[in-house]
């Protein structure tokens, strides 16, 4: 079931819950939740948008708001893992670019955040890749090459084969990532009290605490 906004939210899924208990939206009808799903090797992940998130929770948490870190894997698989994620929730530790730019930038203490996330952390369920079919291909250009329509037919054929070169070069695919449809990390999720999703957008997201307001009155 892929996500729809003004429809039910599908059910996050994950590999395992590695800070706070497992919950999902079916569990938490009567809160607003905010999912922030990130990668650990992301660094715009860790000097925006994970600090804005521990603000949201320090702010509503008692308000009726749920907040949620899931650890997605697209790229750099051997950095966006469980390993690495485990090591940033019990120690603070962060590796890769996200190492380099924020010690660039001095926001380490030392070498390590120099806040604590709050709220749950999971893992993205990572599957195998299998072999690539025509339906890969299409929902991959759909959603990501939007003018695809619009070039040449000799284009349109070397897309889809460098679409087809991509997909075959993933080691996994990230369940809930798909799922969602989004587009990249960071990307936010929101759902209202009767589990409906309201939001999903990708990268900067000014205008999320009034969203959040708006719907801890509803």
């Amino acid at each position: 079931m892929k996500a729809q906004i003004g429809q039910k939210a599908p059910l996050l899924s994950v590999s395992a819950w590695v800070q706070g208990t497992e919950v999902n939206f079916d569990r938490l009808t009567g809160q607003v939740v905010l999912v922030e799903v990130f990668q650990v090797n992301c660094p715009g992940c860790f000097l925006y948008t994970l600090p804005q998130a521990v603000n949201l929770y320090q702010k509503y948490s008692e308000h009726g708001l749920t907040v949620l870190g899931v650890a997605t894997a697209f790229e750099d698989f051997d950095k966006n893992n469980l390993e690495n994620l485990i090591r940033l929730a019990e120690q603070g530790e962060v590796v890769g670019e996200t190492l380099r730019v924020l010690s660039q930038q001095g926001q380490l203490n030392p070498g390590r955040l120099p806040y604590r996330i709050p709220f749950p952390l999971a893992m993205d369920l990572l599957s195998q890749s299998g072999e690539v079919g025509d339906n890969d291909i299409n929902n991959f250009i759909k959603n990501h090459i939007p003018e695809f329509e619009q070039q040449s037919k000799a284009h349109q054929q070397q897309l889809r084969q460098q679409v087809l070169n991509y997909l075959q070069s993933l080691d996994y695919h990230a369940e809930t990532f798909e799922r969602f449809e989004l587009k990249g990390t960071p990307s936010h999720i929101l759902v209202d009290k009767q589990g409906i999703l309201r939001d999903c957008v990708f990268g900067a997201y000014p205008e999320l605490e009034a969203r959040i307001l708006e719907l801890l009155q509803e």
